[in-house]
């Protein structure tokens, strides 16, 4: 399953961007990331049109807190139902209106705090990540 993150906006040469590198060449699955223009009315348009087989999961602060773990298992039921995208929209600064919010299959957030979009960015490709090196059963990671 391909996980394709989204993010409107430009990242450019940053420590976040290097973050998200860093964590995107650790990740065994394929990965794609599309940086989208940080208008909402174009950026709608792009994700109007998400193939058929795919599943759009969108961060937002409206979304739910899964642990690392339940988000594993949301990436392992989607892979093994089929799936062949999953792809984690990151809007900008105004972050997703209803309607967009209501084209997604699942709302995620990480905390109720907002977060920069760059910093979005690397702590998606971490947990990205982690729940890849759940599922292969990496001893990395430690439920506390």
């Amino acid at each position: 399953m391909l996980l394709h993150i989204m993010a409107r906006g430009k990242i450019g040469r940053c420590p976040e961007a290097e973050l998200v590198e860093r964590y995107v060449k650790r990740i065994s699955w394929p990965m794609k990331i599309t940086e989208l223009p940080d208008s909402a009315s174009k950026g709608a348009s792009k994700i109007a049109a998400a193939p058929s087989g795919s599943v759009t999961v969108m961060l937002d602060e409206k979304g739910e807190q899964l642990s690392s773990t339940a988000f594993a298992r949301r990436l392992e039921e989607w892979r093994d139902r089929g799936v062949r995208e999953c792809r984690f929209l990151i809007g900008a600064a105004d972050g997703f209106d209803e309607v967009e919010r209501e084209r997604a299959d699942l709302l995620i957030a990480f905390g109720r705090a907002t977060w920069p979009h760059m910093m979005a960015r690397a702590m998606l490709a971490e947990q990205l990540w982690r729940a890849t090196s759940i599922l292969a059963k990496h001893p990395y990671h430690r439920e506390g």
